[in-house]
């Protein structure tokens, strides 16, 4: 299986984009720390691929949706094609990612009952933490319950930036 991998500049940093045929599996800011834990992934749930630097439809699509959200004209990622693989509590935590609105924040307990397992924050930290699709899957909406911001993976001034850029086109959008 081939991966398709892309350097995608954004105003916060480069972008490494990989996509399968299916659609992102990966979007991550360009980092050797985040490599790392890249490649564990890759290796775990894309067995026997290979990376392939080419561009795709749907890396296009990704470029073009990262510089619709950077100008704060658009936030939809209907035209994204995910191909999000993880465990099972991954996948239903990176699903509820997705609902939080942009320019709104939530909390890894709020997620946590909203997924019927009100003891479970920690977990769903731990998968907020592996997720491997930053910015489209917005696991910087996610917040510390005292209002804190809390670990994310492109860094804290990432985080704060996103979260500062994503107030600001919210704003712009409901006047």
């Amino acid at each position: 299986m081939n991966l398709h991998r892309a350097i995608i500049e954004t105003p916060i940093g480069d972008m490494l984009a990989l996509a399968s045929e299916n659609g992102v599996c990966a979007l991550e800011f360009d980092s050797r720390a985040r490599h790392e834990r890249l490649d564990a992934r890759l290796r775990r749930y894309f067995t026997r691929h290979t990376i392939v630097d080419r561009d795709t439809p749907i890396l296009s699509r990704t470029r073009e949706w990262l510089a619709s959200y950077f100008e704060g004209t658009s936030a939809d990622t209907a035209n994204v094609p995910l191909d999000l693989r993880g465990a099972a509590f991954e996948l239903r935590v990176w699903k509820a990612l997705r609902e939080i609105p942009v320019g709104a924040t939530s909390t890894y307990g709020v997620i946590a009952k909203q997924l019927g397992a009100p003891g479970a924050s920690r977990a769903v930290g731990a998968s907020n933490g592996a997720n491997p699709i930053g910015i489209i899957v917005p696991c910087h909406r996610v917040i510390g319950s005292s209002g804190t911001l809390t670990g994310y993976g492109g860094g804290l001034e990432r985080k704060q930036w996103l979260l500062n850029h994503e107030a600001r086109w919210w704003s712009l959008q409901l006047s």
